[in-house]
Parts: structure tokens; C-alpha cells; sequence
């Protein structure tokens, strides 16, 4: 979708009489359906200005095309500016990114190699380099746009380094290299009327990683909701219908198998697919993991943010697969201010949509995926429901009854498995965080997959290059410090060398290891025969119960204690599941932790 499209002369023009700015906002109104902000209005105006001094160079034709804020169909993302020509009889597209930054300094670190450092939003913060975005844009293109497969036509970020605003005449150069016959447009438009489809190349690579990828075999339940999804899949886009899936599954049911496996599949089937979580480390790490030893990055691109949908058309992908619904947000946006509602946006612009979830995993307020939601938006726009349920228990090795025992253990929910005796899964409790450290490092010595993680009950104060001398989590009286995964939270759930770092729920949620040791910290206690939470010990940095004084305040402190006791114990039963073969536990609080030894019957 193209909000302002021309030619270079007619864009001049606009630009010279001041009125660029106002037609880039009506067009923007029309077809994105709401207002810019105040700071994009302003961007246009200044960014519109540097780019017509760039295109006065009678070299460049005046009859080139010129896009401004194209919406990437399958993304959300947008393209600030586009020029389309020719060289000779090639059909070129250039992509530049625009900024309005002072300065922009490279960011020291191996895990952000495509970042760099600046003031924007109110704040300096790390963000993507602008030349990565550019390629990425160009890499979706490419991957999914039918015209450009089809057609041949060369799409080319300014990948090179940053342009600054003294180097007007190295972009000249640059642009005039690709385009030397203006086109008046028309390759612009073949774009923006091209059918979303993915690229054989990436459905060729796509398979390749995913053959005899162990990572992400199928059994039992998964292979028959896997065969239920492509069917009603298939039928809904073949027949242009709209339809809407709900596979249910607790912790190890498979849920990010199945829903890996499907994405691949629906992509080689020439159908539009993302996967798509709101937390960014079950994408990354799902994204490392599905590439292995492949270099291909541009994968990255298949898995999306929960927020990238407020924009979209109706029905204008095939399938969206939801992982990890029960996280989703209402609004979207760095300061939740976009869109109505999440679960809307992605039955909306999808014509098939496969929401797996698991109520008990909400675990902030912000958390609002539900069956019901679901439901209720499916029906507003029109979608039939397929429900179904993923029973067959392995990340647990005792099975269903480790987590009805654990329901149980954290007084969430009665159940009859009252102790865990003969199940097949290791359950241990600690009184020395120090001995559970050294346990869970001697697991992850075999397979690199045993990692410590705690509740969010410590202030994040460790910086990247603070880590090694300062420690967020402290536990003087055992003389332990960890410091939590500031330094790689997108991938520290296989990042080698963060066993030597504790995981919270955000990076570590969706995501399983052989064995986790679990902090339980000052936020659950036992006290008076029962579990006893108090979110006042949650951290000054936590966000997942932010608004909770508010409702406090509100509707009485009763209120918000049952809800943020949810939020906890939930929290908890999350991170005590995500170990496939064992558990550690150590609790700050030691009634709780005899408490557990006694329920559990194992001392360490």
C-alpha cells in the first residue's frame, strides 16, 4: 500500500509550494485510517526537503518514480522513500531510510552488530541500524511479492554505510547508478499491485532446514492438529473463506513444534505465512534454531511481532500462526497507543488464523489472549471456529500428572497427583542457590540446554559492560550474585555462555530446556498453612504489574492482591515447567522452601 506515490517533478513541485507534508497526511488518513503523529508529520516535512535537494540532479530523469511510506503487506513495516527506473533494460527499485537523528554511533556489542546508538523517543537507546532495515525491506520484497518474482525486477537497499546529511552527492551517485531511464511509476505500481506470495528460494530453504531438523520433529496429538490445521487452512484460502483455529495445550504439549512445522509447510504450499509471538525471544531463538547451520538471516523475516497487524487490509495474507496467544496485548506500539485490540487485527488481516494457548500463562496485566476473546472477535468479523486440544504430555517426562502436582503445589488449582512419586522426572530442592548453580552447569555441560532462571524480584542495575563486576540478583546471606540476561535476551535461551546468567519470565516463556533451576524469590512465601504472594517485592523495574497501585486504589486492595496472585503463582508454574527432564528450586524464603521438601519429599 503506496500513501503517497508520483514522479520526481511532480514530487518537486510539492515539495517547492509546501504542500508535501499535507498530502503525504490526507493519503496517510485515507488509507492507513488514522491521524500521523505530530513528530511523523514533522519527519515528512524535513526528510521531503533533504530528499528533493538530493533529486535535483538533471542526471536523475524527471519522470522517475516515487513512493513515500509504502506498508510492506505482510509486516506492518513501512518504506519512507522509493525511486523506480531503469539501466538500461534492468527494472530497478532503490530503498532509502530516513532518520531524523543528530548522530548515530555503533553499538560495541557482538550481539547487536546491526544496531546502532541514538537519541530517539524521548531516551538514547540501541536501535536497528537503518541500513539493515533498508535491506530487510528489500528482502521481503523479494521473498513475497509476485510481481517482482515474476517480473524481474532489482530491488536495491542503500546498504551501504549511513548517508549522512553532508553526503548529498554520494546518494546522487548511488540512485543514479540504478536508475538512468525514468519509468513514470509503473514499476512502483506493479509493487503495490503484486500478489503476496512466498518465493520459490524460500520455500527451497525453508525445506532444507527443516529436514531432519530434530529440533522440531512432530508426535503423537501434534501430527493429527498438524493434519486438522492444513486442511481447514487449505480449504478457507482455496475457497476465500474466513476461518479462525484455537489449539488449547499446557506447558510441553508442543505448541511451538507444531506451530513451526506449519509455518514452513503453508509457506511451501505458495501460501502467505508468519509466525508470530508478541515476545521477540521465542522468535529469535525459533528463528536460530529452524536456520541451524545456515546463513540465510533473512528468514528472520517469517517471524513477527503480535503488533505489526494494525495496519493491514482485511484478508490480505493467508495465514497468520499465533504462538504464545495468551500473551497478546490489546494495544500496540513502544507506548501502547496503536491499534483496538491485537487479537482483532490478526483475524482481520488474515484469512486463516491458528491461536495456540494456554490461559494459565498469562503473566503480566497487560496479558489479555483468551478463548473468549478470540471468539467473540472471530465472530465480529465474520469467521468460523475450529477448536481443538493438544493432550499428549512431553516436556514434562511424569506427564500431565507434574503439572497437576504442581497446581496443586502452588495452590492454584486442586487436583488428585498429590506428590510425584514414579514419575520420570527429576524434582529437586535446594538449600543453597550456590549447589543448585553448580547442578544446573554440570547438566549443561552435555547438551547446552539447562538454564537458571527467577522470579522477577531483583532490579535490573547490570549494564553490558557491567556484568562481570556488578550483579542484579544477591542473596548475601548464601554469598550468591548472578546478574540477569541484559547482554542477549532475545537468544539467552541458547547463547552458550548464558548458563552463567539467570533468565526471566520474558525471555525464557515458550521456550524449553533439558533442565531449569528456578529463584523463587521474596515475592512467594508460605506462611500460615498456605502459598502467600505479595507483589510489593516484585521488582522497581518490573513491568508485568504495572498499573496494579491503580487498581489498588480503584477497586480496593483486595482486588488487586487476587490478581496479581494470579499473575505470580503463574509466573512460577511457567518457569517450574520449562524443563523438559528436571527441575531445581531454590527459595529465598525458607518456609517455602520446606514446605516444597516436605510436599515433594527430596531434600539437597
Amino acid at each position: 500500500m503506496l500513501v503517497y506515490e508520483g514522479i520526481k517533478s511532480g514530487f518537486i513541485n510539492d515539495v517547492d509550494l509546501g504542500v508535501i507534508a499535507d498530502k503525504i497526511r490526507n493519503k496517510y488518513i485515507e488509507r492507513i485510517k488514522r491521524r500521523p503523529s505530530a513528530p511523523e508529520f514533522n519527519s515528512w516535512k524535513n526528510s521531503m526537503q533533504y530528499m528533493r535537494g538530493v533529486l535535483s540532479d538533471n542526471e536523475i530523469p524527471d519522470n522517475t518514480g516515487i513512493a513515500i511510506e509504502y506498508n510492506i503487506p505482510p509486516t506492518g513495516c513501512r518504506i519512507d522513500f522509493m525511486m523506480s527506473g531503469f539501466n538500461k533494460d534492468k527494472s530497478n527499485v532503490v530503498i532509502v531510510e530516513l532518520k531524523q537523528w543528530d548522530k548515530a554511533t555503533e553499538v560495541e556489542d557482538l550481539d547487536a552488530v546491526y544496531k546502532v546508538n541514538t537519541f530517539v523517543a524521548g531516551t538514547t537507546r540501541d536501535v536497528n541500524h537503518p541500513s539493515y532495515q533498508a535491506m530487510t525491506y528489500a528482502n521481503l520484497i523479494k521473498d513475497y511479492n509476485e510481481s517482482v518474482q515474476l517480473k524481474d525486477i532489482n530491488v536495491i537497499p542503500c546498504a551501504s554505510p549511513l548517508f549522512g546529511h553532508n553526503d548529498v552527492v554520494k546518494l546522487r551517485d548511488f540512485i543514479k547508478k540504478y536508475i538512468q531511464t525514468g519509468d513514470d511509476g509503473s514499476i512502483l505500481y506493479e509493487i503495490d499491485n503484486g500478489r503476496i506470495k512466498p518465493s520459490k528460494m524460500l520455500q527451497d530453504s525453508l525445506s532444507q532446514m527443516l529436514e531432519g531438523n530434530r529440533e522440531f520433529y512432530m508426535i503423537d496429538e501434534q501430527k493429527i492438529v498438524y493434519e486438522y490445521a492444513l486442511s481447514n487452512a487449505i480449504d478457507t484460502v482455496s475457497k476465500n473463506k474466513k476461518n479462525v483455529m484455537i489449539v488449547r495445550g499446557g506447558p510441553g504439549t508442543g505448541k511451538s513444534v507444531l506451530a513451526i512445522n506449519l509455518l514452513v509447510e503453508f509457506n511451501n504450499r505458495n501460501m502467505t505465512c508468519f509466525y508470530v509471538t508478541k515476545n521477540a525471544a521465542p522468535r529469535s531463538v525459533f528463528s536460530a534454531k529452524l536456520r541451524g547451520n545456515y546463513t540465510q538471516t533473512y528468514i528472520n523475516h517469517l517471524f513477527q511481532g503480535s503488533g505489526n497487524f494494525v495496519d493491514e487490509e482485511s484478508n490480505k495474507l493467508d495465514v497468520l500462526v499465533v504462538d504464545e496467544a495468551h500473551r497478546l496485548n490489546a494495544k500496540s506500539g513502544m507506548f501502547q497507543n496503536k491499534g483496538e485490540n491485537q487479537i482483532k487485527e490478526i483475524i482481520n488481516a488474515s484469512k486463516f488464523s491458528i491461536f495456540f494457548i494456554d490461559e494459565n500463562q498469562k503473566v503480566t496485566l497487560k496479558d489479555i489472549g483468551s478463548e473468549d476473546l478470540i471468539k467473540k472477535y472471530a465472530n465480529e468479523l465474520g469467521a468460523g471456529i475450529y477448536t481443538y486440544e493438544l493432550d499428549s504430555q512431553f516436556r514434562c517426562n511424569g506427564s500431565d500428572g507434574y503439572i497437576a502436582w504442581l497446581n496443586n503445589l502452588l495452590e492454584i488449582k486442586e487436583t488428585a497427583n498429590f506428590d510425584i512419586d514414579g514419575f520420570d522426572y527429576d524434582f529437586k530442592v535446594f538449600d543453597d542457590p550456590n549447589e543448585m548453580r553448580k547442578a544446573i552447569e554440570e547438566k549443561n555441560k552435555i547438551n547446552n540446554k539447562s538454564r537458571i532462571v527467577a522470579g522477577y524480584c531483583w532490579d535490573w542495575i547490570a549494564t553490558g559492560k557491567t556484568m562481570t563486576t556488578v550483579h542484579d540478583i544477591v542473596i548475601p546471606e548464601c554469598d550468591f550474585e548472578i546478574s540477569w540476561n541484559l547482554g542477549n535476551s532475545q537468544t539467552w535461551a541458547i547463547d552458550p555462555e548464558s548458563v552463567n546468567e539467570a533468565g526471566c519470565i520474558h525471555t525464557c516463556q515458550g521456550l524449553e530446556f533439558d533442565y531449569v533451576g528456578v529463584i523463587i524469590g521474596d515475592d512467594m512465601r508460605y506462611d500460615n498453612d498456605h502459598i502467600v504472594t505479595d507483589y510489593s517485592k516484585r521488582a522497581k523495574t518490573d513491568q508485568s504489574l504495572k498499573g496494579i497501585n491503580k487498581i489498588a486504589k480503584e477497586q480496593g486492595q483486595e482486588v488487586a492482591d487476587k490478581i496479581a496472585d494470579i499473575v505470580i503463582k503463574n509466573t512460577y508454574r511457567t518457569l517450574m515447567t520449562r524443563g523438559m527432564k528436571g527441575c531445581y528450586v531454590y527459595c529465598t524464603d525458607k518456609e517455602l522452601n520446606k514446605y516444597i521438601k516436605k510436599y515433594n519429599g527430596s531434600v539437597r
